[in-house]
């Protein structure tokens, strides 16, 4: 690991002027990424700036058409919320999924869809759920804010204050957990809005998370789906393409049958 300094934020503001006048630099709130990158000097940082603590970024509110969660809210404070157990259930037991016990006491939701790891779970509800990130500056919707494995729109100084999910009439997250890692090798989250309004999201199973058109229209027929396809399916030492498109299209089959 190499040297840095290490600087606890009082406030967004003074985090941001960081970034700003130190390109460098690095924000720190769980470090569930960060710290292993460190680790194998993969990164090497002139300063840390640890947002983990600051009161602006974790509370998780009930709006009037959705449900705010900040930036710095830990993924097991995410499972265990009375109110996103209450009106966003699968969003819960999403969080409640992630990684291991030490990650869900560590990682945060910022952090997560900041990385935009093509395995993480969170960019699929975001994606399904209609979300809008918040950072200091704007509000990017989600389907414009993941751009492609381990890239966002945000910008080199901006910071994500919190998220902004719609709640759907139902919804239901079904993964295929990596033994070791907990990751999901291929994730799916439906949202069905009324009106004939239905988002599929997966993660996992390509380069990062996206839409799945074809299972959409056909849920919405009351029809059967193909096997998931898409250009940038993964494959690995962990699974080919193939075994993932299939994985995919099991996970569908089984947030479908959670929901009936």
């Amino acid at each position: 690991m190499n040297a840095f300094q290490y600087r606890l934020a009082t406030s967004v503001d003074q985090a941001q002027q960081t970034l700003a006048s130190d390109a460098e630099a690095k924000l720190l709130a769980g470090g569930m990424t960060l710290i292993p990158a460190l680790k194998h000097r993969l990164l090497a940082p002139t300063q840390l700036i640890d947002i983990g603590r600051l009161p602006a970024l974790r509370r998780i509110e009930r709006e009037a058409a959705g449900v705010w969660i900040g930036a710095g809210m830990r993924h097991d404070e995410v499972a265990r919320s009375s109110v996103v157990q209450q009106v966003a259930p699968a969003l819960a037991k999403l969080a409640a999924g992630i990684g291991d016990a030490q990650v869900r006491a560590r990682g945060t939701l910022g952090g997560s869809i900041a990385n935009n790891d093509p395995a993480a779970d969170y960019p699929a509800a975001l994606l399904a759920c209609q979300a809008v990130v918040v950072t200091q500056r704007r509000e990017i919707a989600a389907d414009d804010f993941f751009l492609g494995m381990f890239t966002t729109a945000l910008q080199a100084d901006e910071i994500i204050t919190g998220v902004r999910f719609a709640l759907p009439q139902q919804s239901a997250y079904a993964k295929f957990r990596h033994p070791a890692s907990g990751y999901a090798m291929a994730g799916v989250y439906l949202a069905d809005f009324g009106g004939g309004q239905r988002r599929v999201a997966v993660t996992g199973a390509c380069a990062g998370v996206c839409r799945w058109p074809a299972a959409e229209a056909a849920w919405a027929q009351g029809l059967g789906t193909s096997v998931f396809d898409h250009p940038d399916l993964l494959s690995d030492l962990h699974a080919p393409a193939a075994y993932r498109a299939q994985l995919a299209t099991l996970m569908f089959e089984q947030a479908l049958a959670a929901l009936v």
